[in-house]
């Protein structure tokens, strides 16, 4: 307890976001190991606005708006288009600009607001379907993996988010200093 209060005292962290369950079931734990990686990315992106389209280093285009977008887009095609076998389109990116998520994650506070809000949806309609799933063995059909499932569509979330969140670290810390949130 000593270093975790510490560490939150140190660095504003709010570690209770790691508080869910650590045995039972294994849906409760999956969707929550989840929704605390989702919130370090919202503290990663706490108090900016248009800082958030801050370019890492030349060349790259990488940026917390663009991981924003990104994960928008994630979300959306593995909860929408392969689990719920819905015929909707990505967010950001296309076939004629498939790195539209990160290259078009600009200062501009309407972009900002849309990124946000498209993320918070996407967000939602994952929760819902994973909570209302009959199981985790629900599966649907990808063209890059083949079929999947639920539980496979969780814990790949949960890596794609940590490894951003590590990206997210960095970005934050060269914006204005902020580390261990």
């Amino acid at each position: 307890m000593i270093i975790r209060s510490r560490k939150a005292e140190l660095y504003g962290g709010d570690e209770s976001r790691f508080s869910g369950p650590t045995t039972g079931d294994e849906r409760a734990m999956l969707v929550d190991m989840l929704a605390a990686q989702r919130r370090t990315l919202e503290l990663k992106c706490a108090g900016l606005e248009t800082e958030l389209a801050n370019r890492s280093v030349e060349p790259s285009t990488l940026s917390l708006l663009g991981l924003v977008r990104h994960l928008a887009d994630v979300e959306r095609r593995w909860y929408r288009m392969v689990l719920a076998n819905q015929d909707v389109p990505p967010l950001f990116v296309s076939p004629d600009d498939p790195d539209g998520d990160f290259d078009g994650a600009t200062p501009d506070a309407d972009v900002v607001a849309a990124a946000w809000a498209a993320w918070r949806e996407e967000v939602a309609f994952a929760d819902r379907f994973a909570a209302e799933a009959p199981s985790l063995d629900v599966e649907g059909e990808d063209g890059w993996r083949g079929m999947v499932s639920l539980r496979w569509v969780l814990v790949h979330m949960i890596e794609e988010y940590a490894r951003h969140n590590g990206h997210a670290d960095l970005l934050r810390e060269r914006i204005d200093g902020a580390v261990g949130v």
